[in-house]
C-alpha cells in the first residue's frame, strides 16, 4: 500500500469516460443515475411529497440579496442539470461480476474532485474485500456546474464578494460558489442534504430490486465517510429506511460533531460571510423559520423521520435526550477517527455528540496524530517531503478502518 503511488494510478481510472477503466488490479466501473427527489429543490414552480403523496404548499421563499448575482451560481438549484443527472463510480477488483458487498463512501463540503478519497477506496477494498461506491453529494463533485470550478469566473466573484464585505475571512476562488449560494439561500444546505439522502435511499432500493447491473438484489452495505459526509452517512443509519440500515456499520473519518459544533471557515470551504448566514439561518433562527416555512416544516417536523434526525444533528444544545437514545441504540455499528489538530471538526465535540453528554454511549472514537504538517481538509497531503510519514499514517488510519468495516 503506497499512498503515493494509488493517487497516481487511480486519478488516470477516474478521469475517464470509460465504462470500465483498468487500475492495476481494480477496475474503476461507470454507472449513470437519475434523482428522483430533484423536485424537492428550491426553484420549483408546485411541490410535491412523493412519501405521502401530497401537495405541499410553499408558503414562504427566502434569498437573500448579497449585491452581486453571478448567473451560474445563482442559477435555480431545481435546474441544474448536473445534479439531476449524473455518473458515479464503483471500485472493484478486476474482473468482478456480480458483487454482494459494498462499501458507499461519503465525501466532504465542497468538493470538487475525488482525488485524495480513490486512495481510501482502494485501501477498504484491497483489505475487505468489497466494492466501493464513490456516491456524490448534491452540488458537489461531478454534481455541481462546471463554471463554479472555473477558476477566472470564481477568482473574479471572490474580488467581488471581498468587496462588498471588507471584513470578510476566507474567500477564495475555491469556496466562491459556494459560498455565494449559501449566503443568499442558507436553506440550500437542507434540501441539498434531504436530496442526497433520498437519492441514497433510490439507489438502494434499485439494487434491491435486482436492478443494477453490477450489484447483486441481496447485498450487504456499510459506509465510510469523511467530514460532512458523516452527517449524511449519521441520518442514513439513525433513521434506518425500511430497516435498510439494520447491519450496516458507519465508520467516521475527521467527523461525527453536531452542525454548530464545527468551525468550516477555511478557504477550501466558506468564507466568514456564508458561515454567519448559514449560523444564523441553521441555529440562532431555525424555529422561526420552521414556523413561516410551510415546505420546510413538513420535511423537518411533520412524519418525516430522517428531517427530525437532521433537525437533532443541527444544535448539540436541542433534542439531545432523542439524538442520543438513536445512537445509543445502534453504538455497536458506528467508529469514529480524528485527529488531534482538527481545526474544523474538533475531536472532543465528535465525543461530545457520539458518546453522549453523560459519556454513556458505547460509541468507540479513536485520536489519532501526525509527525507530518496537515489538516482536516488534506490529511494525506501529496507532500513528498514527508513521503515515508505519510505512507505510515495512512497506512495506520486505513488498518484500523478496514478492521471496523472487514
Amino acid at each position: 500500500m503506497n499512498y503515493f503511488d494509488d493517487c497516481r494510478k487511480l486519478q488516470q481510472a477516474f478521469l475517464s469516460d470509460a465504462p470500465c477503466a483498468q487500475a492495476g488490479e481494480f477496475e474503476a466501473r461507470s454507472f449513470d443515475f437519475h434523482s428522483h427527489s430533484f423536485h424537492l429543490l428550491p426553484g420549483a414552480g408546485e411541490y410535491h411529497c412523493l412519501i405521502h403523496d401530497a401537495p405541499i404548499p410553499n408558503t414562504y421563499s427566502y434569498f437573500r440579496d448579497t449585491g452581486y448575482i453571478h448567473d451560474s451560481v445563482h442559477a435555480q438549484d431545481v435546474m441544474v442539470a448536473e445534479n439531476r443527472d449524473f455518473s458515479y463510480k464503483i471500485l472493484v477488483p478486476a474482473g468482478s461480476q456480480k458483487i454482494s458487498e459494498m462499501v458507499m463512501l461519503f465525501h466532504g463540503f465542497n468538493e470538487k474532485h475525488w482525488d485524495k478519497y480513490l486512495p481510501m477506496g482502494k485501501a477498504i477494498c484491497e483489505n475487505t474485500g468489497k466494492a466501493v461506491v464513490f456516491f456524490p453529494i448534491a452540488f458537489h463533485m461531478q454534481r455541481a456546474q462546471p463554471a463554479w470550478s472555473e477558476k477566472r469566473q470564481m477568482f473574479e466573484l471572490s474580488r467581488k464578494r471581498a468587496e462588498m464585505f471588507p471584513h470578510i475571512i476566507g474567500s477564495t476562488l475555491s469556496n466562491a460558489a459556494i459560498s455565494a449560494r449559501l449566503h443568499s439561500m442558507p436553506q440550500r444546505f437542507i434540501w441539498s442534504g434531504l436530496q442526497t439522502y433520498y437519492d441514497v435511499v433510490q439507489f438502494i432500493e434499485e439494487c434491491r430490486a435486482g436492478r443494477h447491473p453490477l450489484i447483486d438484489k441481496d447485498f450487504t452495505l456499510d459506509i465510510f465517510a469523511y467530514s460532512i459526509g458523516g452527517f449524511l452517512a449519521q441520518i442514513l443509519k439513525l433513521a434506518n429506511f425500511k430497516g435498510y440500515f439494520d447491519m450496516v456499520k458507519v465508520c467516521l473519518f475527521c467527523s461525527g460533531a453536531v452542525f454548530n459544533r464545527m468551525s468550516p471557515v477555511s478557504k477550501f470551504i466558506l468564507d466568514s460571510e456564508a458561515n454567519v448566514a448559514l449560523y444564523s439561518y441553521l441555529i440562532e433562527h431555525f424555529d422561526s423559520f420552521l414556523q413561516k416555512d410551510r415546505r420546510l416544516r413538513h420535511y423537518i417536523e411533520e412524519d418525516h423521520l430522517e428531517g427530525k434526525i437532521f433537525h437533532s444533528l443541527l444544535d448539540y444544545r436541542k433534542m439531545r435526550e432523542f439524538r442520543e437514545s438513536l445512537f445509543r441504540k445502534a453504538e455497536d455499528d458506528f467508529y469514529a477517527i480524528v485527529l488531534k489538530k482538527d481545526a474544523v471538526i474538533p475531536p472532543f465535540e465528535v465525543v461530545n455528540t457520539l458518546q453522549g453528554a453523560f459519556r454513556d454511549i458505547r460509541i468507540k472514537v479513536d485520536e489519532v496524530d501526525f509527525d507530518y504538517p496537515y489538516t482536516h481538509e488534506n490529511p494525506f497531503p501529496l507532500h513528498e517531503k514527508y513521503e515515508r510519514q505519510i505512507n505510515l499514517a495512512f497506512k495506520g488510519v486505513f488498518d484500523k478502518v478496514c478492521a471496523f468495516l472487514a
